[in-house]
Parts: C-alpha cells; sequence; structure tokens
C-alpha cells in the first residue's frame, strides 16, 4: 500500500519488473505533485494495472493524464484498458506521446472495443502527440519529451519540474545516449533502467537486449552530476536479494543516494 506521503512530491511504482516479469509488475508509475497533480507514465502489460493501481491506494478516476513512453506490449496494453474504462464512465483523460504509440493505440481501439465507446475518442480521450524537445504542462508539473534514439523502437523519455524547482529525469528502459546530455546533467532525480547486475551480465544478457547494468547507470549518474538515481525495470529472479545487491553495486561508484524500489512503493522527491 502506498505510504500516506501527501503534500510532498513523490513517485508510487506500481511495477518495476521487464517485459517478462512475472513475479512483479511491469514498470509503470505515477508521480504525484505536492499540489496534487498525478501523472501516470505507462501502464504495464494488461488489466493488471487497476490491480496495482487499486493496491496502491490510487483511484482509477484520479488517472486523467497518462504518458506513453514506447510502443512495446509491457508498457502500452495497460493503458488500452484505462481508454476503455475512461471512455465507458465518460471520463476526460489526455494520453502524451508520440505518433507510434497514439496510432497503435487508436488502431487497437477501434479494432477492439464497441463503436458506442470509441465514439468519444477526439473529445473525452483525447490523443496528445508529442514531437522531440516538446514542452508541455500537466497540471503543476512541467515537462519535456526527448526522443531517447533507441536503437529498437521509437521512445520518448521526459524531464518534469516541480514547483519547487526539483527536476526529474525519466531515460525511458534503454541506454542513455549522450545526445541527450542537456536533459539529464545535474538532475535532482534520475530515473534509469537497469536489467541486471554487471556482475550477472552473463546470465542475464544485458547487452545483447540494449539494456543496462546497475553499474552503467551509476557511472552515468556519477559522471553527470546526478544527485539521486532510481534503478527499475529490472529482471526478476532476484527480488529477494535485489534492493541490497544493486543498491551495492551502484554505490561502488556512485556519491549520490540510490534507490532500488519494489512494487507499490512511494518514493518522496526531496
Amino acid at each position: 500500500m502506498e505510504k500516506r506521503t501527501n503534500a510532498r512530491n513523490r513517485i508510487t511504482f506500481l511495477g518495476t519488473g521487464n517485459a517478462l516479469a512475472t513475479r512483479c509488475y511491469n514498470t509503470c508509475f505515477t508521480i504525484h505533485s505536492s499540489g496534487g497533480t498525478i501523472l501516470l507514465v505507462d501502464a504495464g502489460g494488461g488489466n493488471g494495472i487497476f490491480n496495482q493501481l487499486s493496491r496502491a491506494g490510487i483511484e482509477r478516476e484520479s488517472i486523467t493524464d497518462i504518458f506513453v513512453t514506447h510502443a512495446h506490449t509491457d508498457h502500452i496494453l495497460g493503458v488500452v484498458w484505462l481508454i476503455r474504462l475512461a471512455l465507458q464512465k465518460k471520463a476526460p483523460m489526455i494520453i502524451h506521446s508520440h505518433s507510434k504509440v497514439i496510432e497503435l493505440l487508436k488502431y487497437i481501439c477501434y479494432q477492439t472495443m464497441p463503436d458506442n465507446t470509441v465514439a468519444g475518442i477526439g473529445s473525452m480521450v483525447v490523443f496528445h502527440e508529442l514531437t522531440d524537445g516538446e514542452a508541455f504542462q500537466v497540471g503543476d508539473i512541467s515537462l519535456r519529451c526527448f526522443d531517447i534514439h533507441s536503437s529498437k523502437e521509437t521512445q520518448y523519455g521526459f524531464t518534469a519540474v516541480f514547483e519547487d524547482g526539483l527536476r526529474l529525469v525519466c531515460l525511458g528502459d534503454e541506454p542513455y545516449n549522450e545526445i541527450n546530455e542537456c536533459y539529464v546533467r545535474d538532475a535532482d532525480w534520475l530515473m534509469c533502467e537497469a536489467f541486471c547486475l554487471y556482475e550477472d551480465r552473463d546470465s542475464f544478457h544485458p547487452y545483447e537486449k540494449h539494456h543496462s547494468t546497475a553499474l552503467d547507470a551509476a557511472r552515468l549518474a556519477e559522471g553527470l552530476d546526478v544527485r539521486n538515481l532510481i534503478l527499475y525495470h529490472t529482471e526478476d529472479k532476484t527480488l529477494p536479494s535485489r534492493r541490497m545487491r544493486y543498491t551495492a553495486e551502484a554505490q561502488g561508484v556512485f556519491s549520490g543516494r540510490v534507490v532500488v524500489p519494489d512494487d507499490l512503493e512511494a518514493v518522496v522527491l526531496d
């Protein structure tokens, strides 16, 4: 259950696992501002998003804005269920993403939902098509998206600036590209995927899958003068020891704070 951290900027992790994780939910999270804004980022691979929101104590109807990083199934299919709910309840919702994601979401909705349900697309559920570098506002959170220059699939990360000036950067679920240094350097908080530990690379083969290790993410954060590092989108075979081992590997090279969250954990951004 989400800790009671009202009136503070925070992230609630609904899922922390990679695409094929079964012991935890696929990576997705909500960003909460101290002023009450909620932004959902991705939604996992199915209607399990409803269960995760419920377990975190977050009302489904409070999700009015969703940022979708890319079109992989473990990030986008849960969004379809939320769109369906919004359309049926006639609850306004805005989906923020790039053209590939929006085209795919519309296609799935029109192919799988009744005509009287999808009639609300464009009025009740609005798709906000983003372009690389575009700035936009969700409540009291100022965001700017950026193309992470993925080698596999068009994907956008983002920076989020809160009213107190705190800056959070999400790199999506692939390794950092130095083209985006201007977005990442000196971040207060950096969210970076860590498919596995560097010491376990021969078991999980992160580089073959275009992913990073905890050590890679920590070296990146240290080199870009980041204050706090969040590691997520991991394998799920080592959950009992994940927090301890990932933190230890990252702290070997990173002088800031390292956070390795579990599903349903709320992380206060301070």
